[in-house]
């Protein structure tokens, strides 16, 4: 079975697995993206939506891409959410031609490899319209699954049979969002089954 494919089997036996309150990091991005007057943000893999609702709340509209049916599902007849949703996989960005005011991704690119999240960077600063912000949550070196299971490179590991990770630190962050505009970068725990190590990376279009 694919990486895809066993997320969306663990999906469909948990559902929602992470309860119904958005993270901490889609808070403090809501709230940036308020002060700075964002209208319109995209939400590479959103989920079940949970992370959705901060922007909504502040008036912001909100598009997600979320390769799980199943999910999509959950997001309109759990949280009722009616706003639109690409189906597919955040590697096939993008999905229209919109440009957004601020792009909010938790706990995905760290699951891609380096030439994959290269690309979904990319994508994202070609889809933030000039002066935007986009915000990406990633596992730091702290978390304990670090250096366990089979090593693929340097900070990517297997954690899991098929679950891959990726290892951020505050110089990996800069290497690869650097040149995408301003980064600003700080330490942050989410309760992911406990409390876990992240890093909450903001970068500011040039």
């Amino acid at each position: 079975m694919s990486r895809d494919g066993l997320w969306e089997a663990a999906f469909v036996e948990n559902q929602l697995m992470w309860g119904l309150e958005p993270t901490r990091s889609a808070v403090l991005a809501a709230d940036l993206f308020a002060g700075a007057g964002a209208k319109d943000v995209l939400i590479p893999g959103i989920g079940y939506g949970r992370n959705a609702k901060p922007f909504l709340e502040r008036g912001m509209s909100v598009t997600g891409i979320e390769i799980s049916e199943t999910a999509i599902a959950l997001a309109r007849s759990q949280l009722g959410l009616e706003l639109p949703i690409h189906h597919g996989s955040v590697t096939d960005m993008p999905f229209d031609a919109r440009r957004y005011d601020g792009i909010f991704c938790f706990g995905l690119l760290y699951l891609l490899d380096a030439a994959a999240r290269a690309k979904l960077l990319a994508d994202c600063d070609r889809q933030l319209a000039p002066g935007g912000h986009m915000v990406f949550t990633v596992i730091a070196k702290g978390a304990p699954m670090y250096g366990r299971g089979t090593r693929l490179g340097e900070d990517w590991f297997e954690v899991h049979p098929g679950v891959a990770m990726y290892f951020y630190d505050d110089a990996s962050i800069e290497r690869e969002l650097g040149r995408y505009g301003h980064i600003e970068i700080t330490a942050i725990d989410e309760p992911t089954g406990g409390s876990f190590p992240f890093l909450h990376a903001v970068c500011r279009k040039l």
